[in-house]
């Protein structure tokens, strides 16, 4: 990865808490697709501002740090995350996995999945779904409606929150069904500026 121009983050910021889903069986289908890549990476822009992300959050709260569960994904590992999901039609699939001949911003470095970290408890907080969870409860959009229904608590609605506000201070923008979710810059861009991971 670094010999694509890619920074390794805790390099970066040691105080960032790394555990690549994909590098383990703890993911949606209970496989190691990663192997040997144990390490986070992302470009040099979008890492630095994972850096003032994790910063601002601390500073704040001093025993939270962020905790990143993937970034850049080869192209490789993207055709395997969608081939996994082939009982689904393409359409329904591009829920949950973007199409590999579309690549996704994280097969350009530039966007992160993560969550919030307790240094004092060693866990994550309760984003009230698990990472990679496909269902309506994982999505940002359908948070008041998902509360409203007893399906969210306050507390994992302002863990949510929280999320988002240090990523956005830092110029990453969530999307609307992976509360996990940020990107640095838009598909096109992360297009225009850099080539895909491979």
């Amino acid at each position: 990865m670094q010999n694509q121009g890619l920074v390794n983050i805790q390099k970066l910021d040691s105080s960032l808490v790394v555990d690549l889903k994909y590098s383990s069986t703890d993911n949606f289908f209970g496989e190691d697709v990663y192997g040997i890549l144990k390490n986070a990476y992302l470009q040099e822009k979008p890492a630095r501002a994972l850096k003032a992300a994790n910063e601002a959050l601390m500073a704040t709260h001093p025993n939270l740090r962020l905790i990143i569960y993937d970034a850049a994904r080869p192209i490789e590992i993207q055709k395997v995350l969608w081939n996994k999901l082939d009982s689904l039609p393409p359409k329904k699939r591009k829920d949950f996995v973007a199409d590999p001949l579309e690549g996704s911003i994280h097969n350009f470095g530039c966007a992160v999945d993560l969550s919030i970290y307790n240094s004092e408890t060693k866990e994550a907080l309760d984003m009230g779904t698990k990472y990679d969870y496909f269902g309506h409860l994982a999505y940002p959009r359908l948070e008041n409606q998902m509360l409203q229904q007893g399906n969210l608590t306050e507390k994992q609605l302002e863990n949510r929150q929280l999320l988002r506000k240090v990523m956005q201070s830092a110029g990453f923008e969530p999307i609307t069904s992976e509360w996990w979710h940020f990107n640095y810059y838009s598909r096109k861009k992360a297009k225009e500026l850099y080539k895909i991971i491979e």
